[in-house]
């Protein structure tokens, strides 16, 4: 049976008349009736009453006009989630935490070339925590984000696969003094331990310094004064003199140089960490899968250039 004969069925009974069902479907009238006559002998039976002044339809084909109306409907709707699911896969669709999204991935995709940076590209910014569920959940085909090798990343290690696209690092900033020097310096003491911004405890970059800091050659006594999943909030804070927060460097760096607002607050406190690229295990479409391929290439392309430091 071919569907095209359910949507005559359909025209017919909207008409009742052969002749302009045939014009509705765009095809000849004696090709209209063939088409009917086919679909009757694929049911066995009569789906038209023939024999009054006014053409109707039978019992059975009362009963077809049902069933083709439902199929034809899910046709449509299979059609539309098939046009859907092409144009989600057509756009390289990435979660970025909101540091990232402002400090790196515009700079990143223009210098991958005109070929990456002309393509459909959708941006989520959010923070880590809710990154990592859109991944999971598939709503983006990547992540980027901070990447840390003792902290956690919400994603499971045996579904994700990773490669680095940069390196930064978390540097303790604070605001200056009117001669330009730190207004809080680390490390503190128990009794006078530093104000600190922190980041909230299950974001990501909460639970980096959470893991990173503890290893540290000597003790830091910090005061837990504020804490966000933003960074921006974490540098504005800083700025305005409320205490020592870590942020990246990628960020800092325009307010750390002469002229700039923000000291660091102390040295030795730096926590280094990768910017890294995440995507599921399961395959992409294919404009995704070529994307990482070409990702995967350039970075075998660095470390060869450069073994020591492929980045």
């Amino acid at each position: 049976m071919e569907t095209t004969w359910l949507a005559d069925l359909k025209a017919l009974s909207e008409t009742l008349n052969f002749s302009r069902a045939a014009q509705i479907r765009n095809i000849t009238q004696p090709a209209f009736g063939r088409r009917i006559r086919a679909l009757e002998a694929w049911c066995g039976a009569d789906l038209v009453d023939r024999t009054g002044q006014r053409l109707s339809l039978t019992p059975a084909g009362a009963v077809m006009l049902a069933a083709a109306g439902d199929v034809l409907q899910r046709l449509d709707r299979a059609r539309d989630d098939i046009e859907q699911a092409q144009t989600a896969t057509a756009t390289l669709t990435f979660a970025a935490t909101h540091a990232l999204s402002f400090t790196f991935f515009p700079a990143w995709i223009k210098g991958l070339g005109t070929g990456a940076a002309t393509q459909p590209m959708r941006l989520l910014s959010d923070n880590m925590i809710r990154c990592a569920r859109m991944m999971r959940a598939g709503e983006a085909q990547f992540l980027l984000c901070h990447h840390h090798p003792e902290s956690p990343t919400g994603l499971p290690d045996a579904g994700f696969d990773h490669i680095v696209l940069a390196r930064d690092r978390l540097a303790p900033v604070t605001g200056r003094d009117a001669a330009g020097r730190p207004l809080h310096c680390l490390p503190g003491t128990p009794s006078q331990p530093v104000p600190h911004i922190a980041f909230e405890p299950s974001s990501g970059m909460g639970r980096i310094l959470a893991a990173a800091l503890p290893s540290c050659d000597r003790p830091v006594h910090l005061l837990p004064l504020f804490s966000s999943h933003l960074a921006m909030v974490v540098k504005a804070l800083a700025i305005e003199g409320k205490g020592v927060g870590w942020i990246p460097d990628s960020l800092a760096r325009d307010e750390l140089g002469p002229g700039g607002r923000l000291a660091e607050g102390g040295d030795g406190w730096h926590v280094n960490v990768d910017i890294a690229l995440f995507r599921p295990n399961a395959p992409l479409g294919a404009r995704a899968e070529r994307f990482w391929r070409q990702l995967v290439e350039a970075a075998s392309v660095r470390a060869a250039a450069n073994p020591s430091n492929a980045l």
